[in-house]
């Protein structure tokens, strides 16, 4: 039992020891006792002293202690001594009294002593040069509604405590290091430290800041702040204290200095500089040579140079390399247009050679058949079947081993009612992207039938005359020129070629005519001068094959018998004979007379195929079928297509088939043999596509993959000069972006004129950068339908290789998203940021239009992307508006994003205006904006940063992350872009 008992002993003595050496107020543990920082004492450090001076250590009276706190309410200071706690010297005199009451006067005069040796000097300005004091007033209006009496806060601030006097009477603690209180109507409510100190003062305006790590703060438990009043406890906020610690402080004036103090979670309450303090003192006791010594040295003090923000610096870089790659980007285009217009390369386009296009190219088509899926049930297709029409198993047959020639020089009609299969047979032969399957050859045959040496240049006149309606005659066919000839062609041979082809087309005298809008606006040329128009782009290249799809449809007879002529002219010119194939849908009798050859169509087999005149009436006439007195003889072959005798119909279709109907004598050796004269042409078979998924072309009408005449950079500089064109004589569309602009800048800055910066006033701000984002969201529906509108001319001239489609979107890119996007952008933001009073700070400006721009660029992307992908513009306007609706609602504005369910939350991540909202937010509340309003009589002075984080969920550090998204949602969508226009937006038929 003496043994439990001894036991027990030792360890209450071991408990009561170690009770007794815990050290509050970050005091040092010696032996069984504290060593105090000044201005407190007691067993534990924990009563704050009353009165007295600094040099009288652990000696120094006490403050009494009242509900076990100290309370200094009822002390008072010594003469030149200030502060909560008496610890601020405030004149020199009251350094040396202080210290020749401790160490005798000899010491603070003479300098005798070793530890002084000099008079003592009381410095009082920002500067630490061995261990200052400082005492402040906190004054927040939000802190004051809670905690209506005085606060005060003393700091003390060590660099090097051996420099210190009074490192002898008390703990300074160690080198670089900050101690700091908070009193509350003279209690201590919470101490904290920090270490790591740097200091840093100001060149010669007498302020500085204090730079520490590793913060530690403790609340006091049972204090005002700390748990007497559970409803405004802030112990778990105050112990949460932690991290980086910043000490700013202006220079002192009669009524002291204005400090911040800065610590993240204080920043994130109070606004960007922490907690605000005012009438600050300072005041050190130090030796004059240790002042000397400091003023000396460099280590400490460093003067404050302007610089850039880093996240300027990044946007400057950024802005560079893009600069710097179009430099270079046009340097090297520059370097490669002029060695293609060195290289030599001759002729007006074309592989053949001058002698061998006078000679004239042929072509030739055998046993050309044609399928296109139609997808229907079994009970369908048994029925078919059964009725034995032209519906296969795997598709409707369009064309039945059709075969015919038309040599250079010579004009074929291609007639037959609708339905018959023109259309698809001339794409075919001229080499069109078709949906369905073919099979069958082409040749291409010289007059003497021998071999084409080269591959011949085929033009395709479509029946639809897609032409810029804002250029002229002479500039349409120019930039066919650009384009369409050699690199190596001058631009005088260029221009040359045009007045040639305007001649040789009778359209001369409208060379300087705009082409005028089809839908009845500012119309210029007629139906058959367009007509004549879309042919002489085609004549720029002097192809030596021409195929034109009803080049007469929707004329007038005279038009039609003028277009017929020209056509005409071109295949009998002597010196460039040309192979002109043309579908007719109904002629005259004097159009009809202007073709060479006759290939007549009926439900896509061949009811004629031979010369023309009146050999197709003298055939049909000895099959029992003439043609009636003063009928007109087209008419007459369009009848017999339409009805179909049975005399003159085949068997039933078959895969394989043979020729169905009968053709004149001059083809019949063409029918059914794979040799004419004992040789082949240039034969190319259609490939066998699958159903529903092929794309053909001829490779003897263009090559396998898209070849180009000019450079890249010809093409982008060819391109935008028409962009620029377009845009100074159709200046409607940029007018009405830029007035829209002005006015919704206006309109949105009037209703958010010079917002407040209350609660409701933070929530107006927010609304009004909403407002700004979905304004640019919805106007970029533009984008999508200029692209729309666009789109044929671009498929019409990318299947004539007129240009690549990364030029196009080059160009599309400078001339929509420059004048349409970016200054419509600048001028609404710039308008409505300065009315509604945003942070006036420049660089808050410019970054404040950067997430604009980026956003403008990233949407408009998002709708060419669109409009790229869906050919049904209708589609696309719909599910852009359907997505702008779901940026809105991800957006962070009309719902907290912390606050969606988890199984949607994922969804804002994909949402562009979440990301500019929250930049535009961040960059607004980053200025340092306090919230300044009244709840319910209690005033709210708290930071616009933690509002928004708790009102939106917005991170108030992501201002840069939420740039590189924006950036990683425009090359995403210009990639996408990219490959939808290279693989979908070509021509199909």
């Amino acid at each position: 039992m003496s043994v439990l008992r001894l036991a027990g002993f030792i360890f209450l003595f071991i408990g009561a020891s170690l009770a007794q050496t815990t050290c509050e107020n970050h005091g040092a543990v010696n032996g069984s006792t504290c060593a105090c920082p000044p201005g407190f004492g007691g067993e534990s450090c924990s009563i704050p002293t009353c009165g007295g001076t600094s040099f009288q250590g652990s000696s120094r009276p006490l403050s009494p202690v009242i509900n076990g706190f100290g309370n200094s309410t009822g002390c008072s200071c010594s003469d030149g001594w200030i502060g909560e706690g008496c610890n601020v010297c405030s004149s020199s005199n009251a350094c040396q009294s202080a210290w020749a009451a401790a160490f005798g006067q000899q010491g603070a005069t003479s300098g005798t002593t070793g530890l002084i040796p000099n008079a003592l000097e009381c410095r009082t300005g920002v500067q630490v040069y061995s261990s200052s004091e400082m005492s402040c007033r906190v004054v927040n209006p939000t802190l004051q509604a809670l905690y209506p009496k005085q606060a005060t806060l003393n700091i003390l601030r060590t660099l090097d405590p051996s420099k210190s006097p009074l490192n002898s009477v008390s703990y300074l603690g160690d080198a670089n290091t900050v101690r700091a209180q908070l009193f509350y109507d003279g209690v201590e409510q919470f101490y904290c430290q920090a270490n790591s100190c740097v200091q840093q003062t100001g060149p010669s305006d007498g302020s500085g800041s204090y730079t520490c790590q590793n913060l530690q703060c403790v609340c006091r438990r049972g204090t005002s702040f700390c748990g007497a009043v559970p409803a405004t406890d802030l112990t778990a906020t105050i112990n949460s204290l932690s991290g980086e610690l910043a000490i700013d402080c202006q220079a002192p004036t009669e009524n002291g200095a204005t400090c911040a103090f800065k610590q993240g979670v204080l920043k994130s309450l109070f606004g960007a500089n922490g907690l605000a303090l005012s009438n600050c003192y300072f005041g050190e006791c130090v030796s004059q040579s240790v002042i000397d010594s400091s003023s000396n040295s460099t280590t400490t003090a460093t003067e404050e140079s302007n610089h850039l923000d880093g996240g300027v610096i990044a946007g400057l870089a950024v802005v560079g390399a893009f600069v710097l790659a179009a430099v270079l980007g046009i340097i090297l285009g520059l370097y490669q247009q002029k060695k293609a217009r060195a290289s030599g390369k001759s002729g007006l386009g074309g592989g053949l050679t001058d002698a061998e296009r006078k000679r004239g190219v042929g072509i030739r088509w055998k046993n050309v058949s044609y399928t296109v899926p139609i997808p229907r049930s079994r009970r369908t297709r048994q029925r078919n079947a059964a009725e034995k029409d032209d519906q296969l198993e795997d598709g409707k047959l369009i064309l039945d081993n059709i075969s015919g020639e038309v040599q250079p020089g010579k004009m074929m009609a291609i007639l037959g009612p609708s339905g018959a299969g023109k259309t698809s047979l001339i794409e075919l032969i001229g080499g069109k992207n078709k949906s369905g399957r073919a099979s069958g050859s082409i040749s291409f045959i010289t007059p003497d039938e021998s071999l084409a040496p080269k591959r011949p240049r085929v033009g395709f006149v479509d029946q639809v005359d897609i032409l810029p309606a804002t250029l002229t005659v002479r500039e349409v066919l120019l930039f066919s020129a650009r384009l369409r000839l050699p690199e190596s062609v001058s631009e005088a041979d260029k221009a040359a070629r045009v007045f040639e082809v305007m001649n040789q087309l009778g359209i001369a005298d409208l060379a300087d005519t705009r082409i005028g809008s089809t839908q009845g606006e500012g119309r210029g040329l007629s139906g058959g001068e367009m007509r004549r128009v879309s042919i002489g782009l085609e004549l720029i290249g002097r192809p030596e094959i021409l195929i034109l799809d009803e080049p007469t449809s929707g004329l007038d007879s005279v038009s039609a018998l003028k277009v017929a002529t020209v056509l005409k002219q071109l295949a009998s010119d002597p010196d460039y004979p040309t192979a002109v194939i043309a579908s007719i849908h109904q002629p005259s009798s004097q159009l009809y007379q202007t073709f060479d050859d006759i290939l007549v169509l009926a439900a896509g087999r061949t009811l004629y195929s031979g010369g023309g005149g009146h050999r197709p009436a003298d055939y049909f006439a000895s099959k029992g079928f003439p043609c009636p007195p003063m009928y007109n003889l087209a008419d007459h072959l369009l009848d017999l297509a339409s009805s179909r005798p049975p005399t003159l119909d085949g068997s039933a279709p078959t895969r394989q088939g043979s020729t169905l109907a009968p053709v004149s004598e001059k083809h019949q050796n063409v029918e059914g043999t794979a040799n004419v004269n004992g040789h082949v042409a240039e034969t190319t078979r259609f490939p066998n596509w699958i159903s529903g998924t092929g794309s053909g072309h001829l490779a003897s009408s263009h090559p396998d993959s898209e070849q180009y005449e000019t450079t890249f950079f010809t093409m982008v500089q060819t391109l935008c000069g028409r962009e620029l064109m377009n845009l100074k004589r159709d200046k409607s569309l940029f007018i009405t972006h830029f007035a829209a602009a002005a006015v919704l800048g206006v309109f949105c800055g009037g209703m958010y004129f010079n917002t407040k910066v209350t609660i409701s006033g933070f929530q107006s701000r927010v609304g009004c950068l909403f407002f700004l984002g979905s304004l640019i969201s919805f106007s970029s529906l533009s984008a999508l339908y200029n692209l729309v509108e666009i789109k044929p001319l671009f498929l019409r001239e990318r299947a004539g290789s007129y240009y690549s489609p990364s030029a196009w979107l080059l160009s599309r890119f400078i001339f929509d998203l420059i004048p349409l996007r970016i200054i419509p952008t600048i001028v609404v933001a710039t308008i409505t940021y300065w009315m509604a009073g945003l942070s006036p700070d420049a660089a808050r400006f410019f970054k404040f239009l950067l997430i604009l721009v980026l956003f403008a660029l990233a949407m408009a992307l998002f709708n060419f992307l669109l409009a790229s992908v869906f050919r049904n513009g209708g589609i696309a306007i719909l599910l852009s508006a359907l997505f702008n609706l779901y940026t809105m609602t991800f957006a962070g504005f009309f719902v907290n994003l912390n606050d969606i369910p988890p199984v949607l939350r994922w969804l804002q991540w994909l949402c562009p205006l979440k990301y500019c909202l929250e930049a535009l937010s961040v960059n607004e509340v980053g200025s340092g904006l306090m919230i300044e309003d009244t709840l319910q009589g209690v005033p709210v002075n708290v930071s616009a940063q933690l509002i928004m984080e708790l009102l939106f969920g917005f991170g108030a550090n992501n201002y840069y992350r939420d740039v590189l998204v924006l950036f990683a949602f425009i090359a995403g969508f210009a990639v996408m872009l990219i490959i939808s226009v290279w693989l979908l937006l070509r021509e199909r038929r």
